[in-house]
Protein backbone atom coordinates (compact mmCIF):
# COMPACT_ATOMS: atom_id res chain seq x y z
CA UNK A 1 0.00 0.00 0.00
CA UNK A 2 2.83 2.21 0.83
CA UNK A 3 4.17 2.39 -2.83
CA UNK A 4 0.89 3.38 -4.08
CA UNK A 5 0.27 6.18 -1.85
CA UNK A 6 4.24 7.41 -2.58
CA UNK A 7 2.65 7.02 -6.50
CA UNK A 8 0.00 9.11 -5.93
CA UNK A 9 1.34 11.51 -4.17
CA UNK A 10 4.65 11.80 -7.01
CA UNK A 11 1.62 12.01 -9.47
CA UNK A 12 0.04 14.70 -7.68
CA UNK A 13 3.07 16.66 -7.55
CA UNK A 14 4.01 16.23 -10.97
CA UNK A 15 -0.07 17.39 -12.19
CA UNK A 16 0.60 20.72 -9.50
CA UNK A 17 3.96 22.03 -11.19
CA UNK A 18 1.94 20.90 -14.37
CA UNK A 19 -0.80 23.12 -13.62
CA UNK A 20 1.86 25.97 -12.40
CA UNK A 21 3.82 26.09 -15.09
CA UNK A 22 0.76 26.24 -17.76
CA UNK A 23 -0.60 29.02 -15.35
CA UNK A 24 2.44 31.06 -15.37
CA UNK A 25 2.98 30.80 -19.60
CA UNK A 26 -0.85 31.69 -19.66
CA UNK A 27 0.29 34.71 -17.60
CA UNK A 28 3.11 35.72 -19.64
CA UNK A 29 1.36 35.02 -23.24
CA UNK A 30 -1.59 36.57 -21.83
CA UNK A 31 -2.35 39.96 -23.92
CA UNK A 32 -4.29 42.63 -21.92
CA UNK A 33 -7.88 43.59 -23.84
CA UNK A 34 -6.70 46.63 -26.27
CA UNK A 35 -8.57 50.42 -25.76
CA UNK A 36 -10.19 52.11 -29.17
CA UNK A 37 -12.53 54.52 -30.42
CA UNK A 38 -16.28 54.04 -30.67
CA UNK A 39 -17.91 56.22 -33.31
CA UNK A 40 -18.47 56.82 -36.62
CA UNK A 41 -15.09 55.56 -37.84
CA UNK A 42 -15.09 52.19 -36.40
CA UNK A 43 -18.78 51.62 -37.98
CA UNK A 44 -17.23 52.94 -41.33
CA UNK A 45 -14.44 50.41 -40.88
CA UNK A 46 -17.27 47.72 -40.33
CA UNK A 47 -19.31 48.61 -43.31
CA UNK A 48 -15.98 48.26 -45.36
CA UNK A 49 -16.08 44.45 -43.94
CA UNK A 50 -19.60 43.64 -44.78
CA UNK A 51 -19.39 45.31 -48.26
CA UNK A 52 -16.33 43.27 -49.20
CA UNK A 53 -18.47 39.99 -47.83
CA UNK A 54 -21.20 40.83 -49.56
CA UNK A 55 -23.83 41.39 -46.65
CA UNK A 56 -26.98 42.08 -48.94
CA UNK A 57 -26.33 38.44 -50.34
CA UNK A 58 -26.35 37.13 -46.51
CA UNK A 59 -29.51 38.73 -45.95
CA UNK A 60 -31.18 37.74 -49.43
CA UNK A 61 -29.89 34.02 -48.36
CA UNK A 62 -32.95 32.07 -47.04
CA UNK A 63 -31.08 28.77 -46.06
CA UNK A 64 -27.23 27.57 -44.98
CA UNK A 65 -26.08 24.20 -44.85
CA UNK A 66 -23.00 23.45 -43.23
CA UNK A 67 -20.89 21.02 -41.32
CA UNK A 68 -18.37 21.81 -38.39
CA UNK A 69 -15.21 20.52 -37.29
CA UNK A 70 -17.35 16.96 -38.30
CA UNK A 71 -18.96 16.70 -35.26
CA UNK A 72 -22.40 19.03 -35.89
CA UNK A 73 -24.24 19.11 -38.82
CA UNK A 74 -27.05 21.91 -39.76
CA UNK A 75 -29.59 23.25 -42.43
CA UNK A 76 -30.43 26.77 -41.09
CA UNK A 77 -33.75 28.33 -42.73
CA UNK A 78 -33.06 31.97 -41.67
CA UNK A 79 -36.08 33.05 -43.44
CA UNK A 80 -38.80 30.81 -41.18
CA UNK A 81 -36.68 31.13 -37.76
CA UNK A 82 -35.32 27.44 -37.33
CA UNK A 83 -32.94 25.40 -37.80
CA UNK A 84 -32.02 21.81 -37.70
CA UNK A 85 -29.26 20.92 -35.52
CA UNK A 86 -27.49 17.43 -35.80
CA UNK A 87 -24.95 15.79 -33.85
CA UNK A 88 -24.44 11.71 -34.33
CA UNK A 89 -28.54 10.09 -33.50
CA UNK A 90 -29.50 13.43 -32.31
CA UNK A 91 -31.63 15.94 -34.37
CA UNK A 92 -33.34 18.90 -32.89
CA UNK A 93 -35.55 21.19 -35.29
CA UNK A 94 -34.56 24.33 -32.95
CA UNK A 95 -37.13 26.73 -32.93
CA UNK A 96 -35.43 30.48 -32.95
CA UNK A 97 -38.13 32.75 -32.12
CA UNK A 98 -39.31 30.41 -29.05
CA UNK A 99 -36.66 28.06 -27.86
CA UNK A 100 -39.26 26.10 -26.13
CA UNK A 101 -41.35 25.39 -29.31
CA UNK A 102 -38.30 23.00 -30.36
CA UNK A 103 -38.91 19.55 -31.49
CA UNK A 104 -36.71 16.48 -30.86
CA UNK A 105 -36.95 14.77 -33.92
CA UNK A 106 -34.87 12.25 -32.97
CA UNK A 107 -34.24 10.37 -30.02
CA UNK A 108 -37.62 9.99 -29.13
CA UNK A 109 -38.01 11.95 -25.69
CA UNK A 110 -41.03 11.74 -23.20
CA UNK A 111 -39.17 13.02 -20.14
CA UNK A 112 -39.54 17.07 -20.39
CA UNK A 113 -35.99 17.46 -18.44
CA UNK A 114 -33.85 15.45 -21.22
CA UNK A 115 -35.61 17.10 -23.68
CA UNK A 116 -34.65 20.14 -22.40
CA UNK A 117 -31.42 18.90 -21.99
CA UNK A 118 -31.56 18.27 -25.81
CA UNK A 119 -32.70 21.75 -26.88
CA UNK A 120 -30.17 23.18 -25.01
CA UNK A 121 -27.56 21.22 -26.29
CA UNK A 122 -28.90 22.02 -29.55
CA UNK A 123 -28.84 25.97 -28.75
CA UNK A 124 -25.31 25.86 -27.19
CA UNK A 125 -23.79 24.00 -30.27
CA UNK A 126 -25.55 26.57 -33.05
CA UNK A 127 -24.80 29.25 -31.21
CA UNK A 128 -20.84 28.14 -31.31
CA UNK A 129 -21.02 26.92 -34.78
CA UNK A 130 -23.08 29.63 -36.82
CA UNK A 131 -20.78 32.16 -34.69
CA UNK A 132 -17.45 30.32 -36.15
CA UNK A 133 -19.39 30.44 -40.12
CA UNK A 134 -21.09 34.16 -39.82
CA UNK A 135 -19.43 36.35 -37.40
CA UNK A 136 -18.47 38.69 -39.52
CA UNK A 137 -21.44 39.06 -40.63
CA UNK A 138 -22.85 40.35 -37.35
CA UNK A 139 -20.53 43.30 -37.05
CA UNK A 140 -23.56 46.15 -37.49
CA UNK A 141 -25.94 44.13 -34.69
CA UNK A 142 -27.45 46.45 -32.41
CA UNK A 143 -26.05 43.85 -29.52
CA UNK A 144 -22.35 45.28 -31.20
CA UNK A 145 -20.06 47.32 -29.20
CA UNK A 146 -17.56 48.36 -31.99
CA UNK A 147 -14.08 50.29 -31.59
CA UNK A 148 -11.11 51.05 -34.06
CA UNK A 149 -7.98 50.20 -32.61
CA UNK A 150 -4.44 50.25 -34.04
CA UNK A 151 -2.25 48.14 -34.26
CA UNK A 152 0.86 47.23 -35.94
CA UNK A 153 0.13 50.34 -38.34
CA UNK A 154 -2.85 49.26 -39.48
CA UNK A 155 -6.53 50.22 -38.14
CA UNK A 156 -7.96 46.60 -36.67
CA UNK A 157 -11.86 46.64 -35.36
CA UNK A 158 -12.79 45.67 -31.71
CA UNK A 159 -15.95 44.01 -31.39
CA UNK A 160 -17.42 43.53 -28.05
CA UNK A 161 -20.93 41.70 -27.57
CA UNK A 162 -23.23 43.19 -25.45
CA UNK A 163 -26.15 40.96 -24.77
CA UNK A 164 -27.21 37.97 -27.09
CA UNK A 165 -25.48 34.37 -27.82
CA UNK A 166 -24.10 32.28 -25.09
CA UNK A 167 -21.30 34.22 -24.22
CA UNK A 168 -21.91 37.89 -23.61
CA UNK A 169 -19.51 39.94 -23.10
CA UNK A 170 -16.68 38.28 -25.15
CA UNK A 171 -14.22 41.13 -27.12
CA UNK A 172 -12.30 40.31 -30.83
CA UNK A 173 -10.23 42.33 -32.49
CA UNK A 174 -10.83 42.02 -36.42
CA UNK A 175 -7.47 41.61 -38.60
CA UNK A 176 -8.57 42.64 -42.47
CA UNK A 177 -6.36 42.60 -45.05
CA UNK A 178 -5.84 45.73 -48.03
CA UNK A 179 -9.30 44.55 -49.49
CA UNK A 180 -10.91 44.63 -45.87
CA UNK A 181 -11.35 41.09 -45.43
CA UNK A 182 -10.94 39.49 -42.48
CA UNK A 183 -7.46 37.52 -41.92
CA UNK A 184 -7.83 36.68 -38.36
CA UNK A 185 -9.06 37.79 -34.67
CA UNK A 186 -7.95 37.92 -31.60
CA UNK A 187 -10.51 36.84 -28.52
CA UNK A 188 -10.91 38.13 -24.98
CA UNK A 189 -13.59 35.37 -24.13
CA UNK A 190 -14.96 33.80 -21.05
CA UNK A 191 -13.99 30.14 -22.16
CA UNK A 192 -10.36 30.78 -22.43
CA UNK A 193 -8.21 31.69 -19.46
CA UNK A 194 -5.46 33.64 -21.88
CA UNK A 195 -6.40 37.10 -23.53
CA UNK A 196 -5.39 37.89 -27.02
CA UNK A 197 -5.47 33.84 -28.59
CA UNK A 198 -5.37 34.39 -32.40
CA UNK A 199 -7.96 32.88 -34.83
CA UNK A 200 -7.21 32.59 -38.61
CA UNK A 201 -9.68 33.01 -41.20
CA UNK A 202 -9.02 31.39 -44.28
CA UNK A 203 -9.84 29.89 -47.47
CA UNK A 204 -12.94 31.79 -48.40
CA UNK A 205 -15.26 30.91 -51.24
CA UNK A 206 -18.30 32.47 -52.89
CA UNK A 207 -21.09 30.28 -51.91
CA UNK A 208 -24.21 29.61 -54.68
CA UNK A 209 -26.10 32.97 -53.30
CA UNK A 210 -23.10 34.76 -53.45
CA UNK A 211 -22.12 34.97 -49.72
CA UNK A 212 -18.27 34.95 -48.97
CA UNK A 213 -17.54 32.54 -46.05
CA UNK A 214 -14.31 31.24 -44.38
CA UNK A 215 -14.17 27.49 -44.62
CA UNK A 216 -10.80 27.08 -42.80
CA UNK A 217 -10.16 28.51 -39.32
CA UNK A 218 -7.23 27.89 -37.15
CA UNK A 219 -6.14 28.12 -33.49
CA UNK A 220 -2.28 27.03 -32.30
CA UNK A 221 -2.17 25.81 -35.70
CA UNK A 222 -5.03 23.12 -35.08
CA UNK A 223 -7.90 23.22 -38.00
CA UNK A 224 -11.29 24.03 -38.08
CA UNK A 225 -12.95 23.19 -41.13
CA UNK A 226 -16.38 23.98 -42.36
CA UNK A 227 -17.83 21.07 -44.59
CA UNK A 228 -20.86 20.37 -46.55
CA UNK A 229 -21.54 24.13 -47.00
CA UNK A 230 -24.25 25.28 -49.63
CA UNK A 231 -26.85 28.33 -49.52
CA UNK A 232 -30.16 28.88 -51.35
CA UNK A 233 -32.30 32.11 -51.88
Amino acid sequence: MKWIWKTLKVLGIIILCVLVLLTTIGVIISEDLPEGKEGAKADELAKEILKELNYDAYKNTKVISWTFAGMHSYEWHKDENYVLVKSGDEVVRLNLKDYDSSQIISPKVMDDKIRQQHIQRAIKNFNNDSFWLIAPYKLMDDEVERRVVNTEGKEALLITYTSGGTTPGDSYLWIVDENYRPKAFKMWVSIIPIGGVTAKWKDWVKTQSDMILSTEKSIFGLPISITNLETSN
